[in-house]
């Protein structure tokens, strides 16, 4: 059997763990080839196996790849493809990790020729840590991976790369474009945005700060770990999916008034009743949940 190449762009925390992953499973039947950052990057990938062989040139990386997969901060995605276009070869599959995907196909179409395959893909996954010194290679496994398919790719590159992918253990699903950016604002990226205001709250305590350093415990470390994830990554999340996050934040925005208006007036009954219906809602979301993937 012919030895598959992979071609990673972005050896970080869901690139690295992907070739950590798929050099576990599939062992010597995948060649993986590798792009990063830094040079200290690329010979961390190397050293921890995450990729055969890296390159600072391109051309060296992709140009024998079978499948591509794309996994920098969403906006250099495109770039990326532009410059790596020239050298790919017919049939080539490009896959990638963006949080966010209507963006990226509506530039993506108008350049890509019909003999090369884009099929959008998410893993919902990762860490608060970042790089490929974080990469774990069961990263994947039992949580759900997003794969949209209404972006012209065939039935057969659809297989070829779903043969590849279901070495990571993930769940997987499939969304649209429009459906998977309306979900991922409410699921991931409003609630990034939030952690980070919730820890800007406490940077902006004033005279307080020193006293309410020492009341830090779980609950705050629990409801803030994401705000420890790379920035690079969330501001271009929220450049590319500006209008769903927008119109949640608006929502939550109409929510936390509701509170604030209820506690104005002493009205225990209303915050009763929304803490309560946000405990059985939040169990009852749980509860299936673990039936399908793992939602930690």
């Amino acid at each position: 059997m012919k030895q598959l190449h992979l071609a990673i762009i972005g050896v970080g925390l869901i690139g690295g763990s992907l070739g950590l992953c798929l050099k576990d499973k599939m062992g010597d039947s995948i060649y993986i080839t590798g792009l990063c950052r830094t040079q200290k990057s690329m010979d961390a990938a190397v050293a921890l196996g995450a990729v055969d062989a890296v390159s600072a040139d391109v051309r060296k990386v992709v140009e024998e790849a079978d499948i591509v997969f794309l996994s920098p901060p969403v906006l250099q995605i495109l770039p990326m493809v532009e410059k790596i276009l020239p050298y790919l070869k017919k049939g080539v599959i490009l896959t990638d990790a963006g949080s966010t995907k209507a963006y990226i196909w509506e530039h993506l179409r108008k350049i890509l020729p019909d003999d090369i395959y884009y099929i959008a893909g998410h893993p919902m996954t990762g860490r608060e840590k970042s790089g490929v010194q974080a990469a774990k290679k069961d990263l994947f496994k039992g949580k759900a991976y997003v794969i949209v398919e209404d972006t012209g790719a065939s039935r057969e590159a659809h297989e070829k790369l779903m043969r590849v992918l279901r070495h990571t253990g993930a769940n997987f699903t499939e969304l649209d474009l429009e459906s998977h950016d309306r979900c991922a604002s409410v699921i991931s990226h409003v609630p990034h945005v939030v952690a980070a205001a919730l820890v800007t709250l406490l940077n902006r305590s004033g005279d307080d700060m020193e006293s309410c350093l020492k009341l830090i415990g779980g609950g705050f470390r629990d409801t803030t770990r994401i705000a420890s994830s790379n920035p690079d990554m969330w501001a271009d999340i929220c450049m590319t999916n500006g209008k769903a996050i927008v119109a949640n934040l608006h929502e939550l925005q109409s929510i936390l008034s509701e509170v604030i208006e209820a506690v104005e007036k002493k009205d225990r009954q209303a915050i009763y009743d929304y803490f309560d219906a946000s405990r059985k809602r939040r169990d009852a979301i749980l509860e299936n949940a673990w039936k399908h993937f793992d939602p930690n």
